[in-house]
C-alpha cells in the first residue's frame, strides 16, 4: 500500500524530514506545517521551494492538511467573519495544491456538541437541537469551491469536532450530497474517544467509496477522566485492530495513502525519537 508520513510530526524542517523518509523508505509527504507556517500561508516563492524539494527527492504530496473550520461553533453562521476567514484559507490551500500536485485538501468540522440525536425522551431533554443541521451550510460552500477547482476534500475524524467518527463522516457526505468531492480522512485513534471500534465497525462505514485518506497512530483514551495518552504503536488500544484493518484495506484494493502520524514521544518531547520507535511496526503492518 502507499505509505507516507505527516511531515511536521518528524520536523518542520522539510529537508530533514525528507532525509528521514528516505531512510525508512516512505514515499508520500503530507504537509501541515513547513517551517513555522501552516499550509495556505506560504508565499509563492516558498511554495515553489517546497515543490522543487519534494519533486527532486521523489516525494509526491498526498494531502495538504490545514485546520479549516476547526474552532468554529454553533454560534457561527455562513458568511460571518470567522467563516469567511476559513473559506479564504481553503482557497489558498487549494491554490497551493495545484502547484505541488496534491490530490487532497483536508478540512475539519466545528467544535463537537456531544449529543446530536436521540430517542424516547432524549430528543427533548438531551439533544443539542439543530446543531448538526446548522453545521451543514458552513461546510457546503467548501464543496462548491472544491468542485470548481477540481480537487477532492477529506474531512478528518477529530477528537473534539462534530465529525468524530466514520459514522458522522459518512453522514456529513450523504447529507451534503457530496460523495465524489468529499471523503473521510479516517483517524481511527481519534475515533477511540467516541468509542467507535476501528475494525470492523469504523471500516464498514466508509469502505464503499467514502474513504479518501488514513492517519495512523496509537492511543489510550480515558473518557471519564478526560485524558488522552499517545502510545507507542502496538501498545495502545488499537494494537489488535491494526492488522485486520490492513488486511481488509488490501482485500478491498484501497488505493489511497496511509500517513503515519508521529505524535508519540517516549517521555523526552522528541517526536523524531517516537517516530523511530514506531515506524518499523507501521511498515510491517501496512507495507
Amino acid at each position: 500500500m502507499k505509505l507516507g508520513v505527516i511531515c511536521d510530526g518528524i520536523s518542520r524542517d522539510l529537508k530533514h524530514t525528507v532525509d528521514v523518509m528516505d531512510e525508512f523508505g516512505l514515499e508520500y509527504a503530507e504537509l501541515q506545517f513547513v517551517g513555522d507556517t501552516e499550509v495556505g500561508d506560504h508565499s509563492a516563492e516558498e511554495i515553489k521551494e517546497i515543490d522543487t524539494l519534494l519533486r527532486d527527492r521523489g516525494k509526491p504530496v498526498s494531502c495538504l492538511s490545514r485546520h479549516i473550520f476547526a474552532g468554529m461553533t454553533g454560534a457561527n453562521k455562513p458568511g460571518d467573519e470567522l467563516h469567511v476567514k476559513h473559506m479564504d484559507a481553503l482557497k489558498r490551500v487549494i491554490d497551493m495544491a495545484h502547484v505541488v500536485g496534491s490530490p487532497l485538501v483536508r478540512i475539519m468540522t466545528p467544535k463537537k456538541e456531544q449529543i446530536l440525536w436521540g430517542n424516547n425522551g432524549a430528543e427533548k431533554w438531551n439533544v443539542a437541537k439543530g446543531a448538526w443541521d446548522a453545521m451543514l451550510p458552513l461546510i457546503a460552500p467548501a464543496i462548491d469551491v472544491a468542485k470548481d477547482a477540481g480537487v477532492k476534500l477529506v474531512v478528518e475524524t477529530g477528537n473534539g469536532t462534530m465529525v468524530n467518527s466514520n459514522y458522522t463522516g459518512r453522514k456529513l457526505i450523504d447529507d451534503l450530497g457530496a460523495k465524489g468531492t468529499l471523503q473521510v480522512l479516517w483517524d481511527p485513534a481519534n475515533n477511540c474517544w467516541c468509542h467507535e471500534t476501528a475494525f470492523p465497525d469504523g471500516y464498514e462505514e466508509v469502505k464503499d467509496g467514502y474513504l479518501g485518506h488514513i492517519h495512523i497512530k496509537d492511543v489510550l483514551v480515558d473518557t471519564p477522566r478526560a485524558t488522552l495518552t499517545v502510545k507507542k504503536m502496538g501498545e495502545g488500544q488499537l494494537a489488535d485492530q491494526f492488522k485486520p484493518m490492513a488486511d481488509a484495506l488490501r482485500a478491498d484494493n484501497y488505493d489511497g495513502v496511509i500517513s503515519f502520524e508521529s505524535v508519540y514521544h517516549p517521555g523526552n518531547n522528541n517526536f523524531e525519537d517516537g517516530f523511530r520507535q514506531c515506524i518499523g511496526l507501521f511498515k510491517d503492518i501496512y507495507g
